[in-house]
């Protein structure tokens, strides 16, 4: 096979029984690699019986055709399961070197079932894999596992590990990896069902081994070519990171700010990638294959602080955990951070259920002695850092808060549904729908929950464009004419990134469709068009949606919270808007090919290849 290494392994932890499966090549044409290929297994794996925490679900890693082969953003890697937070469809993407090296050792991925009777780690080599002990591993946090792992498998391998979050099954766990980089797989709790598995990490070996390229000569221009016009125009993300956009998505509405409640805030400048730049960077560092570097090495030198480094905070973070509990400390916020991706928490998720816990506290919904003696209030950093702690140890109102937003509120009861920030019980990520209503649309519509890289959609409300799909202009983001036609077609764009295993910043810096297919056709020698790349892409985010199906979902989990769709902010880029979703909705279905209920019809699973997944009786197991 050309682009993939043709081989996935298989491990039952319950059993330790480890085998290495032939990767079926109609599969990989047909569903990719990634996502795509993941949610076919996880179809195939799991059911509406199979509980998220359960030793039956399934855990699942994978990288994509195009890992390995050094076409840039390329090394990435996605995990899929069945989510504990939503009880649905999970996927979360990450980073950093694990996808590559996972790829070098011969192994598109792994597919991880049962339970361990005791904590334990897995070692994956060109050889195969081994369960090894991890007893000693127990209750450390993820840098503390990356360098012990190192120090005794060396240098040069790669450490994906949970931390304290993980292992006390936190909702919104992620799974860490590139130890003090802080690369995390940090959506829909995969890092809960890594603990729940007793596996408290994966340590994969440096590897020989590099995925076949059907036209090596073409593709290897290709890849100098690009990779210096992204270097060229990704220079903003390298100087400033994410962060760098702060301030213009304040102005524009599109930041969170007291648990959305407010259109402005006015301490961007303090907190954002300038300010980090100039007060505490001390380096940049990359994603394997990538030449953008977005990347940030911090260190404090001075104050309360003093004596963090490592990673320092994207976007979302510095808007949750600051903008949205009202935090304008910049180096709390990194100490947050660096908290976070000890614990193995995820920024978004915590950032979000602290500002609920905080709203909750200022309308006596929680009290001071239901919070352990300490006052919840806004802006308070020594609260934030206290219940990061709290909630990865599930201690006190800790234990409650790390159930997610939506239990929080369900257990609460009164008004705290009101302003309970979700979508399927995924927290929203730093984007406000109500600046752009193509974003509310996919949102509602993510089959992982809340989810603005399900679409990537807010890029083209701010002047891009992708005309190779019809999309010729950029559309207006409080309009709501094309929103579902839009809406759906990036989905099943964004889709074939997330499963051919590319970085979606490429987009922002340039890089066509029509480049990626020339690069399908160059890495696998397969005659793929545009059309064809939408139609596979079209494939993937209906078989994620019928495995909601199968689990109950329909136009009803198809929602926004109350907050969004009815409080307007009055202040701010956004200050009036609210997004028409039911408008949307009935757009967005009927260019799906969806019945009333948002349920793909047997005539469109027909025409996508997906028969075998129409709704049929359920198995027992």
């Amino acid at each position: 096979m050309f682009g993939h290494a043709g081989r996935v392994l298989r491990v039952d932890l319950g059993s330790s029984d480890i085998t290495v499966e032939r990767l079926n090549g109609t599969l990989a044409r047909k569903y990719i690699g990634g996502s795509g290929l993941g949610t076919y297994y996880l179809n195939k794996e799991t059911n509406p019986l199979s509980r998220p925490l359960g030793a039956e679900n399934a855990l699942i890693l994978l990288t994509g055709p195009f890992s390995g082969t050094r076409l840039p953003t390329s090394a990435r890697l996605a995990v899929v399961t069945k989510s504990p937070l939503t009880g649905m469809y999970a996927e979360s993407d990450v980073g950093g070197t694990f996808g590559l090296k996972l790829k070098r050792s011969g192994f598109d991925g792994i597919i991880i079932t049962g339970r361990a009777r005791k904590p334990c780690y897995l070692y994956v080599s060109e050889q195969g894999a081994r369960i090894l002990d991890a007893s000693d591993l127990a209750g450390k946090d993820t840098y503390e596992v990356d360098d012990a792992l190192k120090s005794v498998h060396g240098q040069k391998v790669t450490v994906a590990s949970i931390g304290p979050a993980g292992e006390n099954l936190v909702k919104f766990a992620s799974i860490m990896t590139d130890g003090r980089h802080a690369r995390a797989a940090g959506r829909c709790g995969v890092g809960a069902v890594m603990g729940s598995k007793n596996l408290k990490a994966i340590v994969v070996a440096q590897g020989t081994q590099s995925p076949r390229i059907a036209d090596p000569d073409a593709v290897s221009e290709s890849i100098r070519r690009w990779s210096r016009v992204l270097a060229e125009q990704g220079q903003g993300m390298r100087a400033y990171g994410t962060a760098g956009g702060l301030e213009s998505n304040e102005f524009i509405g599109d930041m969170p700010i007291k648990n959305w409640a407010l259109g402005t805030w006015g301490k961007s400048e303090s907190v954002n990638g300038e300010a980090m730049a100039a007060r505490m960077l001390t380096g940049r560092y990359h994603c394997a294959s990538c030449p953008i570097g977005c990347g940030r090495e911090i260190s404090i030198s001075a104050g309360p602080f003093a004596g963090i480094s490592g990673s320092g905070p994207e976007y979302e973070t510095i808007s949750m955990l600051g903008a949205n509990c009202l935090v304008d400390d910049l180096e709390a916020i990194c100490a947050a951070n660096d908290l976070c991706n000890r614990y193995g928490l995820d920024t978004i998720s915590t950032g979000s259920v602290i500002a609920f816990a905080m709203e909750a506290y200022e309308r006596g919904l929680l009290s001071k002695a239901d919070c352990s003696g300490l006052e919840v209030k806004w802006g308070d950093a020594d609260a934030v850092l206290t219940l990061i702690r709290m909630i990865a140890l599930r201690q006190g109102i800790g234990d409650l808060l790390g159930e997610g937003v939506r239990r929080c509120a369900e257990e609460l009861g009164g008004v705290a549904e009101e302003f309970a920030i979700h979508t399927k019980g995924l927290e929203f990520p730093a984007h406000d729908p109500r600046a752009h209503n193509s974003v509310a649309l996919s949102y509602a519509t993510s089959n992982r929950g809340g989810c603005h890289l399900a679409g990537f959609t807010h890029m083209f409300e701010k002047g891009g464009v992708m005309p190779e799909i019809g999309l010729h202009e950029s559309q207006d983001r409080f309009g709501t004419d094309k929103k579902g036609w839009m809406t759906s077609k990036l989905q099943d764009a964004m889709g074939m990134y997330d499963s051919l295993k590319l970085c979606k910043f490429t987009l922002g810096c340039g890089l066509p469709i029509s480049q990626v297919v020339e690069w399908m056709n160059g890495v696998m020698d397969w005659d793929v068009d545009v059309d064809e790349f939408m139609l596979t892409g079209e494939r993937i985010y209906n078989l994620k949606r019928m495995y909601n199906v199968r689990h109950g979902a329909s136009r009803k989990d198809d929602d926004l919270p109350l907050r969004i769709t009815t409080s307007r902010r009055n202040t701010g880029g956004a200050a009036l808007n609210l997004p028409h979703l039911g408008e949307m909705l009935n757009q967005y279905y009927q260019v799906r090919a969806w019945d009333e209920f948002g349920i793909p019809t047997s005539a469109k699973l027909a025409e996508l290849g997906l028969g075998e997944f129409m709704m049929t009786g359920e198995p027992t197991k």
